[in-house]
């Protein structure tokens, strides 16, 4: 008897437990339900710029993601390391410093909404030296008489 009662009381504490994660998780369970009925409403309207279907599918996964627990905001840390982690898929070593460089203070422009994010940051290369320059025109590009006329060229 006693341990039919220990093992109803052991059942009403898991349960009391599974119920306060319940409740706990029913606040962000409503966001999420929240939000996906702002999606969806936004893909039948075609205020995106997907395709319905395509639109509503992607909702609908949110939706699950967010049931699992999946979508969660990374930290400011995590988020930064994130970026920069993306620079590995530069083959060389300069093409990977560059992107660093861009990820850690480059300028931003557009929206994730808006078909991507732009971040664009100016390198300054010095030219190269080279000990031929004799100020000639470049090979390839007409040159010049005094007259102002293609040199060969008739002034008729």
């Amino acid at each position: 008897m006693k341990t039919h009662t220990l093992t109803r009381l052991a059942l009403a504490a898991c349960a009391g437990l599974a119920m306060q994660g319940a409740w706990a998780q029913g606040g962000s369970m409503s966001d999420a339900r929240a939000q996906y009925q702002r999606e969806r409403a936004q893909c039948l309207s075609g205020e995106t710029s997907q395709d319905r279907a395509t639109c509503l599918r992607e909702a609908g996964a949110a939706l699950v993601e967010a049931r699992r627990g999946g979508l969660t905001d990374p930290s400011p840390s995590q988020a930064r390391q994130d970026a920069l982690d993306r620079c590995s898929a530069f083959q060389t070593v300069q093409d990977r410093r560059e992107c660093v460089a861009r990820m850690r203070s480059g300028e931003v422009s557009g929206s994730v909404e808006g078909g991507g994010i732009l971040r664009e940051k100016t390198f300054t290369v010095p030219a190269p030296t080279s000990g031929s320059d004799t100020g000639s025109a470049p090979a390839g590009s007409p040159s010049t008489g005094a007259s102002g006329m293609p040199s060969g060229g008739s002034t008729q």
